[in-house]
């Protein structure tokens, strides 16, 4: 997949990426419909935090929680 380019698919397949790799237990909160492509940018870099990483603290995981919803619309 090619994540350099802006796209809703691109959005719909890191949000599915990420919600499986923190076992996100409410998937309902990361629908990528919420998200607009003005966001990408920022969910990438999320997205790519996430998937470099092993395991995550308690502390990781509320703030990249956080911060998916502050991308929210």
């Amino acid at each position: 997949m090619d994540l350099s380019k802006q796209s809703r698919e691109n959005i719909e397949f890191m949000l599915e990426e990420m919600k499986n790799k923190l076992q996100i237990v409410n998937a309902g909160a990361l629908n990528a419909k919420s998200f607009d492509t003005d966001q990408y940018e920022d969910l990438r870099d999320i997205y790519e935090l996430v998937e470099k990483k092993q395991s995550f603290s308690v502390s990781e995981l509320d703030a990249i929680v956080s911060e998916l919803g502050r991308l929210r619309k």
